[in-house]
């Protein structure tokens, strides 16, 4: 009847069945379904679901028992708590923090002192008995984790999940009672009452079920959490998971740090089975069972070898990958999902899954988008947990004990929070902490009130001065940062469903992989520009060529610094070409099935000297604006070594992971020559134009671009106007130079009449053509000239591309109604 069993185990599995038809108050998990939960709960009813309907597909459940909420009701009833309950909690006022915990504590005492019914004790004694035969050879009682189960747990409207306690390693009988009786009471924990009350549910109408289920061996192996979107930006198409040494209760409390991998649905289901990225946590610290007199579990910190490893490799995260995306499929909802690590077996195991509660409902189209007007000084920063804004004066809370000194609207600032904290944390402006990720107890509170949080920051509660005002931004990618002073920051929403789509295509330019999935809930139609330059500055920072000739190096500070960042690659080569196909097949995977446009590196020699190792390989040129850049790069011998890594980052995205979306672009193309050796260089990587779709266009960004334009579009497959260095170069400017910026001219009747050349040369010869840069959205003139000559698309920054939408559409409608009137 379970999933975790061998055959041998089947006749026990029976038997249990077979007995649990004598239990009043137990329930096996084997005899559950979803349709259970207002007897069982939503984590009890949920792991009947899976043991019986997804067992079959794979997905391993460890076996256990449900105490329904009809023993809840017969324990609080029989001693008659319920009267006693609700005299203690009459006129409670949860705002008032010192109130709120001296009636919980009451309710709480009122519970624990009350003894269970016999009839339940026997009932739970004789379901642990049978459960620990199924596990263990001498007749011991087995190893159980003891979890709550609300009866209103994950509804739609309101997350009760981790309101109530989880008591792990219980392996006894009188254990086992005294964990129940605790679960019981957990019903009423300070935060539960509070939440309960905000969320305006009757005390009474919300019950408890009790879990106990067998405890998974991941104190000695690796457990965490798992959800089947992205928990920041809501994007559905990928499964997070995140991973730590020990048992799962560090993740969820925000004690350890964890590694992060994701996974990309629809690649993964034509049959590229990769892992899209993956981010080493810290993983500070290991929970396990302890052997401590009146004590269940202790925490030990982990080894620094131990820590600079991933806790599971990519195959563990794939299997678990695709778990998570037969349970989705199975409850046609996004999921979290909690899973472990048995370190005696290496078998792996789903202990709980729920629906996800903050993203896995329909918004309404509504976006919602933060903006910060102007930077300011750096105070700390960490992972940021969701896309908004918040300003306050700081409050240090280093103890929950203190919560009463916390004021509505100030910015709370601790080490880390647990649910005990709630009731404060529903007042915040914002939310920082020094440790946790993106599951921890912190990230999953401040995103489902929906306020802004920065966790992991290692030191806020030394560099934050209690009193002082600071302005907390999460608006700006994956790290969130907090500033000195009151910041200025607009708040713009936009109701996407009443947006139509134009024929003129809006693309994004984009640099940042961290912030893709939160652009791609723009209206677009894919990335016109995406810039390796960004992953090579910031996931990568050393030059390739001095990863190619490490060995060779002269600048020791240099080298120090590449093994630094190298460590656990034996091949240099290798972490230039993880790091950047990382970087890339995040902006792809974004935008899947849209086209995603890369452009090819285009580093002048001064910014590649910039990098790490760099100004051993570059040469210093009074005007590299116009110097050793782009194509001209490529096939030189001496830096094409350095091109073929970059070939081989792309062809990983494509062939390995699938994202045949993704198509190239090659800058600063002089000559139809050099275009030419360009491509060839490119097949001899692998890179075969109109193999599997793969397109190669070409930056138009210099004259040539345009005076051979019928040649340059017999051998490449379309064209990006770069209009900023096309512009210089047509009218001879150094756009840098404050000297001559009057003369600097998008609109000037020379730009125009050769971008209008272009687009009619690649209208005639079927070639795509469009325009990377501002251009459009700061001129309104130049938008109207492109659409009315037909240009293909527009590939604009994120924060102009909603309102270049509107615009164009207003344009377009405007043409059709003068092409009627003639």
């Amino acid at each position: 009847m379970t999933v975790t069993f061998k055959k041998k185990k089947k006749k026990s599995a029976t038997t249990t069945k077979k007995k649990t038809q004598k239990f009043k108050y137990i329930k096996f998990f084997h005899e559950l379904r979803i349709k259970d939960v207002p007897l069982v709960g939503g984590k009890n009813a949920s792991l009947g679901e899976m043991i019986v309907a997804l067992g079959k597909k794979g997905v391993q459940v460890p076996d256990g028992f449900a105490v329904t909420a009809k023993g809840y009701d017969h324990f609080i009833q029989g001693a008659g708590l319920d009267k006693e309950i609700k005299k203690i909690l009459k006129g409670l006022n949860t705002h008032d923090v010192r109130d709120l915990a001296k009636r919980g504590a009451q309710v709480r005492r009122a519970i624990l002192s009350a003894e269970l019914p016999d009839d339940l004790k026997e009932e739970i004694s004789r379901a642990y008995t049978l459960l620990s035969k199924q596990y263990e050879k001498k007749g011991k009682h087995t190893d159980v984790a003891v979890r709550s189960s609300a009866t209103a747990e994950d509804l739609p409207d309101a997350s009760f999940a981790g309101q109530q306690e989880t008591y792990l390693n219980i392996h006894t009988d009188a254990g086992l009672i005294e964990a129940s009786k605790r679960c019981f009471a957990s019903l009423f924990t300070n935060r539960a009452i509070s939440y309960r009350q905000d969320k305006k549910f009757s005390h009474f109408d919300v019950k408890l079920s009790i879990g106990v289920q067998k405890m998974v061996r991941s104190d000695v192996g690796t457990s965490g959490v798992m959800f089947t979107l992205d928990t920041e930006s809501g994007f559905k198409d990928v499964v997070m998971i995140n991973a730590i040494y020990g048992l799962g209760e560090n993740i969820v409390q925000g004690k350890a740090n964890p590694d992060e991998f994701l996974v990309f649905k629809p690649t993964y289901k034509a049959g590229y089975h990769k892992v899209l990225s993956k981010k080493l946590g810290s993983k500070a610290l290991r929970m396990v069972y302890s052997k401590k007199k009146g004590k269940t579990v202790e925490d030990l910190k982990v080894s620094p070898k131990d820590q600079a490893k991933y806790a599971i490799t990519d195959e563990q995260a794939l299997k678990l990958a695709e778990w998570a995306m037969i349970i989705e499929e199975h409850y046609k909802k996004p999921m979290d999902i909690e899973w472990a690590g048995d370190g005696k077996t290496g078998e792996l195991y789903i202990v709980q899954a729920r629906p996800e509660t903050i993203h896995g409902q329909d918004s309404g189209a509504v976006l919602e988008k933060f903006h910060l007007s102007k930077r300011g000084t750096v105070l700390t920063e960490g992972i940021a947990v969701g896309a908004k804004i918040g300003a306050g004066n700081v409050n240090v809370i280093m103890s929950a004990k203190d919560m009463h000194k916390f004021k509505p609207g100030e910015v709370l600032v601790t080490d880390i929070t647990d649910p005990d904290w709630e009731p404060i944390m529903k007042i915040a402006s914002a939310i920082v902490t020094n440790r946790g990720g993106r599951t921890s107890h912190a990230a999953i509170v401040s995103r489902e009130m929906g306020i802004p949080a920065i966790v992991g920051t290692g030191e806020a509660t030394k560099k934050l001065k209690k009193g002082k005002a600071v302005t907390v931004s999460c608006a700006e990618g994956e790290t969130g940062f907090v500033y000195k002073g009151t910041l200025s920051f607009t708040l713009k929403k936009t109701h996407l469903g009443k947006l139509g789509k134009p024929k003129t295509h809006i693309m994004m330019n984009l640099a940042n992989p961290d912030g893709a999935f939160h652009h791609a809930a723009l209206p677009h139609r894919g990335i016109g520009l995406a810039r390796v330059e960004f992953v090579i500055n910031n996931y990568i920072k050393i030059h390739p060529l001095a990863l190619l000739n490490f060995s060779k190096l002269k600048d020791k500070k240099a080298k120090t610094e590449i093994a630094k960042l190298t460590a656990g690659y034996k091949d240099k080569r290798q972490y230039f070409i993880e790091r950047l196909a990382e970087g890339v097949a995040k902006l792809a995977a974004a935008f899947h099935p849209e086209d995603v446009i890369v452009r090819l590196s285009d580093f002048k020699s001064n910014e590649y000297a910039a990098l790490i190792g760099g100004k051993e390989f570059e040469p210093e040129e009074a005007n590299p604006m116009i110097g050793w850049r782009g194509a001209s790069r490529y096939y030189d011998p001496v830096f094409r070594p350095a091109f073929d890594l970059e070939c081989q980052a792309m062809k990983y995205v494509r062939e390995e992971l699938g994202l045949k979306n993704l198509k190239l672009m090659v800058p600063f193309c002089r000559t139809v020559d050099e275009g030419k050796k360009v491509l060839s260089v490119m097949k001899e990587n692998g890179l075969v134009q109109g193999k599997d779709r793969l397109q190669v266009y070409v930056m138009a960004e210099i004259p040539s671009n345009v005076i051979l334009a019928e040649d340059f579009a017999k051998i490449f497959d379309g064209f990006s106007i770069g209009s900023n260095d096309l512009t210089q170069l047509i009218l001879g400017v150094d756009r840098d130079s404050s000297l001559v910026a009057h003369v600097y001219n998008e609109l000037d009747p020379a730009v125009l009449s050769r971008i209008e050349h272009l687009i009619k040369v690649a209208k005639k010869h079927n070639c795509k053509v469009g325009i990377c840069g501002q251009g459009p959205s700061d001129h309104p003139e130049l938008a109207k000239f492109l659409v009315q000559h037909g240009i293909d698309s527009m590939s604009l920054n994120p924060d102009t591309v909603l309102q270049t939408t509107i615009d164009v559409l207003k344009l377009e409608k405007g043409g059709k109604k003068k092409r009627t009137k003639k």
